[in-house]
């Protein structure tokens, strides 16, 4: 049978050994609640339930996007996994969740062990930082169905949080400040228009521009920025201070913040509270394209949104700074009518909810 199988395109063997490569990288991701090891047909976790009064789960499941392709152009497969668990991560963090553990997918044309120990030590990596166990996953080797030497990425995330702890929006008032969390870069979004963008130039992903210190693909493929530790420690310290979170992805600043947002508010950004960073100012003047029309593709230097109590806003900055966050005070909640006051170049109606104004300009 399993010589018939590798007649078909699939190496048995390969896949035993990518399971040995990767349990060592699991491991290192363990939490006390974990229960056994990889190999199962399912991972077992034991919720403390003596730790909660009320818990609630909250799940996230996301990928990394076209990003993909600049790992595949550099024979670069140590990031991705980080990606992979940020972009789920940070969803669920939004709702105040701690995140508990982690499941992987992978799937490939042909199953390269070496390869795929890469791709899950970054996987693992996103797990350490963010205290979650890497629980188990699935590595499917599919030949015909993708390329040759590419793969696909799929994350699930499950946390935790205490019913009154739940983040919803719902005690967001006039008069609350926002807070941007720095970006690390283009994170995982708006990879479609990046390699346009490159092509376009002509440009090779090993070629090193005068902007950056290191090959393009490697300034490219810098990892989403993952906020778990800075975000459970300030909830943690400051409760009921923050009265909404946005994770800034597709789609961009005005349309994950208007998602949040009750349709009665509004917010009014002024940009030259940040500055986006230099990998955003290349691809656009080298696109032709200005920053704000850049708005609803990237992040443009904001990972992470919070709404704060006004009274408590310098001290929750501070406590982020404290875990080395960049953080800026960008803007103010109001009522949604007084939005309609600036002209539509600078006005983003979300399309979920409240809305979103940016304005001025970006600092330097």
């Amino acid at each position: 049978m399993s010589q018939a199988y590798q007649k078909a395109g699939v190496n048995i063997r390969a896949g035993d050994e990518a399971v040995e490569r990767i349990k060592v990288h699991a491991r290192s991701t363990n939490r006390t609640e974990v229960i056994g090891g990889l190999g199962g047909f399912g991972g077992l976790f034991a919720l403390n339930i003596q730790k909660y009064r009320e818990p609630i789960l909250v799940s996230g499941t996301d990928g990394v996007g076209t990003k993909l392709k600049l790992a595949f152009e550099l024979d670069h497969h140590e990031t991705v996994g980080v990606d992979l668990v940020a972009m789920c991560v940070n969803d669920i963090l939004v709702s105040g969740a701690e995140p508990l553990y982690f499941l992987d997918y992978i799937a490939c044309e042909k199953l390269e062990p070496k390869k795929i120990e890469k791709i899950v030590g970054g996987i693992a990596e996103g797990c350490r930082q963010s205290n979650c166990a890497l629980l188990g996953g699935e590595t499917a080797e599919m030949p015909g169905m993708y390329a040759q030497n590419e793969y696909d990425l799929a994350g699930f995330v499950v946390g935790v949080v205490e019913k009154d702890k739940l983040i919803t929006g719902e005690r967001i008032t006039p008069g609350d400040l926002v807070i941007g969390f720095g970006s690390s870069g283009l994170h995982s979004n708006g990879f479609s228009l990046v390699r346009k963008i490159v092509a376009d130039n002509s440009w090779s992903y090993e070629q090193k521009l005068p902007d950056f210190s290191r090959e393009l693909g490697l300034e490219l493929l810098e990892p989403t920025r993952l906020y778990t530790a800075a975000l459970v420690e300030t909830l943690g310290a400051h409760p009921g201070a923050i009265h909404m979170l946005s994770h800034v992805t597709g789609g961009g600043i005005a349309q994950n913040l208007s998602r949040v947002l009750p349709e009665h508010l509004g917010v009014t950004l002024d940009r030259s509270g940040w500055s986006p960073p230099a990998v955003m100012r290349v691809l656009a003047a080298a696109g032709g394209y200005s920053l704000e029309s850049l708005e609803n593709t990237w992040n443009m230097g904001l990972g992470m949104i919070a709404v704060v109590s006004a009274d408590e806003a310098d001290t929750v900055a501070t406590t982020l700074r404290g875990q080395g966050h960049d953080v800026w005070q960008v803007g103010v909640i109001s009522p949604a009518e007084d939005i309609s006051r600036f002209s539509p170049t600078t006005e983003a109606k979300g399309v979920r909810g409240g809305a979103v104004a940016l304005v001025g300009e970006y600092a330097d």
